[in-house]
């Protein structure tokens, strides 16, 4: 039988390239290149002058690529905005030969990848593992990121949040439920992640584990990077607008965990939920998504004109 996704996946790009979106692939450095989806235009131009539309980066979780956790996002927001979808490293495409695997270098590359693409300022929308290199990238590179949408997902995965998380879903460690070697463990994978997403036939997750997979070594090293001691973390000072969008039934980082994440964040902190919707909510319930998220991009934009207005006048 042939791989569904490897089906699904060109109709995906057809229907990407009618909204204005085509791949590029980016050398971050010698031996490290990210692929990214990128508008159109960005191909088109002979220089890096930067697009005059507010640039939003999506930034995906752990079990799939970028477009493919956020196509419903792109295909809504990508004739509004110029918008950039990397594939994190050792995800899609994107791989490196050097051996950092922390959440600061994921970061580094895809600033770099977004300078390199003429992207000066951006608003991050971030799930789950990606909202955790957009912290970083926010806290490293306040210049580039000047908002942040996050979704189910923590500053950074201590050991203690780690813990509970694990203790919440029934694992003992995050290789055992984000790096599955069957079928059944890519159900429970969803399962877990959604509050009431439909079921697919089994032959289903099997094509969904042989595509998308791949580079076990190197996502099990990526793993081990990202848990931190308790005492290694201190809560950076964001001056970014940060808005928290969850999923109301989200077991693996709950509501409790995103009101903590809030008042981490500080006073330029929001954070509202969506009713019926697990982790991944934004793949669940994409359309109650999709206007919140427009919602906030459209104050988010606002409020940036209101500023620089202020500060010409």
């Amino acid at each position: 039988m042939v791989n569904v996704v490897a089906i699904y996946k060109p109709f995906l790009h057809g229907l990407l390239k009618l909204v204005g979106m085509t791949q590029q692939a980016v050398e971050i450095e010698p031996g490290t290149v990210l692929n990214f989806w990128v508008p159109t235009e960005t191909k088109k131009r002979t220089n890096t002058r930067p697009s005059k539309k507010h640039a939003v980066v999506f930034l995906h979780g752990f079990a799939m690529d970028g477009i493919l956790t956020w196509q419903f996002q792109v295909l809504a927001l990508a004739r509004k905005y110029a918008v950039y979808v990397p594939d994190l490293l050792f995800f899609g495409s994107s791989f490196t030969d050097r051996p950092e695997r922390t959440t600061e270098f994921q970061g580094e590359c895809v600033a770099k990848g977004l300078r390199k693409l003429g992207v000066e300022r951006c608003t991050l929308v971030g799930l789950s593992y990606g909202g955790m290199v957009g912290f970083k990238m926010a806290e490293m590179f306040p210049d580039l990121v000047e908002s942040m949408v996050v979704t189910c997902s923590v500053m950074a995965l201590t050991e203690s949040v780690s813990n509970a998380a694990l203790q919440r879903i029934g694992f003992s460690s995050w290789k055992d439920y984000l790096l599955p070697q069957t079928k059944n463990g890519v159900k429970v994978l969803f399962d877990v992640a959604s509050y009431n997403l439909p079921k697919a036939p089994n032959f289903v997750y099997k094509h969904i584990l042989e595509a998308t997979f791949g580079h076990r070594k190197e996502r099990i090293e990526l793993l081990e990077a990202l848990v931190i001691s308790d005492k290694e973390f201190t809560i950076p000072h964001f001056r970014q607008m940060i808005h928290l969008l969850w999923g109301k039934n989200d077991r693996i980082f709950d509501m409790q965990t995103a009101q903590n994440l809030k008042e981490q964040a500080g006073q330029k902190a929001t954070l509202e939920s969506i009713e019926k919707a697990g982790h991944l909510v934004n793949i669940e319930r994409p359309w109650v998504y999709n206007r919140r998220l427009k919602t906030i991009l459209a104050s988010f934009v606002e409020q940036k004109w209101s500023t620089q207005h202020n500060t010409t006048s």
